[in-house]
């Protein structure tokens, strides 16, 4: 396998490596799987996993490579780390807030935040979010701030209207 990327995002995982990568290239365009590597005899007794369960998944998602290790239950997902996606259109937005949320903590949903059925988190923002909050003018900024604040998934006709005034 060719790395390209100098930088890559490792996921641990319990045991749902493979599910989570296949999920989530069924989500993103021009997403694939690329190599799974399974766990062999050598170091069961450091890694306590059945010979040929799958170790790691490398996948791509619309041209960014992650992989997913199945390291066991030690460590969990946090909000401290997530992943944004960036959209053009509500369209795109819908797609995917209701794709990567479908069977996530609805609790954790504010300010365009959701969290994934495997508890990884995700940013799903429209990219005329951002042209907006950084508006020179300040009282239009805020106003698409505070409409944003009140929010789960952001909806871009009630920006453009706060935007307006």
């Amino acid at each position: 396998m060719q790395i390209s990327q100098k930088i890559s995002p490792c996921l641990w995982f319990d045991n749902q490596a493979e599910q989570a990568a296949n999920f989530y290239i069924s989500i993103f365009k021009n997403s694939k799987i690329i190599q799974i590597l399974r766990y062999g005899e050598v170091g069961q007794e450091v890694h306590g996993r059945p010979p040929g369960s799958v170790m790691t998944v490398a996948f791509e998602l619309d041209g960014q490579m992650f992989t997913g290790l199945n390291g066991g239950p030690i460590f969990k997902f946090n909000e401290a780390v997530s992943f944004q996606v960036y959209c053009d259109t509500q369209k795109e937005v819908d797609h995917y807030w209701d794709k990567l949320s479908a069977g996530g903590d609805e609790k954790a949903q504010q300010c365009g935040w959701l969290k994934d059925k495997y508890g990884l988190s995700w940013q799903v923002v429209p990219r005329v979010l951002i042209d907006m909050v950084t508006d020179s003018d300040a009282q239009k900024s805020q106003r698409v701030f505070g409409a944003m604040l009140q929010m789960k998934k952001i909806d871009i006709e009630k920006l453009n209207k706060a935007y307006a005034g």
